[in-house]
């Protein structure tokens, strides 16, 4: 392992004893309650059901959750300190199982643990710039590697399940297509795109005779889908920009935008929404996509620092959808339809996480370590198990003008 690349992992934090005697309790006393076989060093395994956890170094396990809590668990994954012969499984009992596993006493004293949000990554223009990049300029190779050929990055929508690959694409196209059908976009539309991705959902707006402007904060993405434009005959029809949403302007008929809100930062959310009525004309439509979960979850996490925020999308928030109401009505917006899919979200993600798995020597040639595959592997199956446990979701929402049906 590299420890210049990965400093927190490669070396066991120092704990009081007390802390990792503690964390080992809390542990002891969770897994013991959940449908978990737990087996610690050489110890026989405990629990009659559910997926096996092998910690293979117990002592450095408990420092880690005594010292970093939840950011030390996923840490202690990609340092390879335990395993399991089913990770989605294991995470979506967990995920399922989240208010419960620190007991209430201890619960009150998070403060004094748990860690907050650096300074720097807080989106501000500068900020934003930085976090999206990143994760979004890893590698445009490296997404190619487990996403379809359309380059989609969120959540799609899937006609039954079981789904396999080869019907990836078409899933996403008709996520796609339905978020336009929301906007009402048609021949003549002026859309504004929050967050171009890789370019498709510009490409299929184009494709209705729409008029786009698409902005991104990632050179990698802008590229690559300013590239697919050209090549697909559009340039005349649709303008990618390297541009914070805060700095747009113009009037548009439509705006989308898939999975950015959770980019967007709590503090930022009444900007976000005043943006969004600033450039809407009247008779307008919104149509977003956004990962969301329970209120009472955004509340108790508010402001806490996590291991999907330290190691995969840093200054990251997901909002409730009562919260995203709320920000809205300030805004004078009014969400007149609102859809859920947080199953189809789980089927997306695991044909990403089959598939990232499967490419594990292309993921090599391409100068990402062992200890990276690991990262990225949780971070799936992590994601995954939020939306099998219900605890994420993923809505469709439109938004109109006030007082507008």
């Amino acid at each position: 392992m590299d420890a210049s690349r990965w400093p927190d992992v490669a070396g066991v934090p120092r704990s009081s004893p007390l802390r990792t005697a503690v964390a080992a309790w809390v542990v002891r006393r969770a897994l013991g309650r959940l449908p978990l076989r737990v087996q610690l060093g050489g110890a026989a395994p405990t629990g009659d059901r559910g997926p096996l956890v092998t910690v293979h170094a117990p002592q450095a396990f408990f420092r880690r959750l005594g010292t970093d809590g939840l950011i030390g668990f996923g840490e202690s994954y990609m340092a390879g300190e335990w395993d399991t012969d089913d990770l989605v499984g294991v995470l979506t009992v967990l995920a399922a199982n989240v208010s419960s596993l620190v007991p209430r006493p201890l619960q009150a004293l998070r403060g004094l643990w748990a860690h907050r949000q650096p300074a720097a990554e807080r989106n501000s223009l500068h900020g934003a710039r930085s976090n999206i990049q990143r994760h979004y300029d890893l590698s445009n190779d490296l997404f190619a590697l487990f996403l379809d050929e359309t380059m989609t990055y969120s959540g799609a929508v899937f006609r039954g399940f079981p789904a396999g690959r080869p019907q990836l694409a078409e899933a996403q196209g008709r996520k796609i297509d339905r978020l336009l059908d929301l906007a009402q976009v048609t021949r003549g539309t002026r859309v504004l795109e929050i967050g171009t991705g890789w370019g498709e959902l510009a490409l299929r707006a184009a494709a209705r005779g729409a008029h786009v402007k698409t902005v991104t904060l990632s050179r990698e993405q802008r590229d690559h889908a300013a590239a697919r434009i050209a090549q697909a005959g559009h340039t005349g029809r649709v303008s990618v920009e390297l541009c914070d949403y805060r700095h747009v302007t113009g009037d548009f008929d439509a705006i989308v935008s898939v999975e950015m809100i959770e980019a967007v930062g709590e503090e930022y959310w009444p900007v976000y929404f005043d943006t969004l009525a600033r450039l809407l004309t009247p008779g307008g439509r919104i149509a977003l996509q956004a990962i969301t979960m329970p209120h009472d979850r955004v509340q108790a996490t508010r402001g806490t620092y996590t291991w999907i925020h330290k190691y995969i999308f840093p200054g990251g928030r997901i909002p409730s959808v009562e919260a995203l109401g709320h920000a809205a009505e300030a805004a004078g917006l009014a969400t007149v339809h609102d859809d859920a899919y947080g199953p189809h979200y789980a089927e997306t993600l695991r044909l990403w996480r089959e598939r990232f798995a499967d490419r594990g020597g292309d993921v090599a040639a391409l100068g990402f370590d062992g200890t990276f595959a690991r990262m990225w592997e949780f971070y799936l199956a992590y994601s995954e198990a939020g939306f099998r446990a219900r605890y994420l979701d993923v809505h469709h929402l439109v938004l109109a003008g006030a007082g507008a049906r």
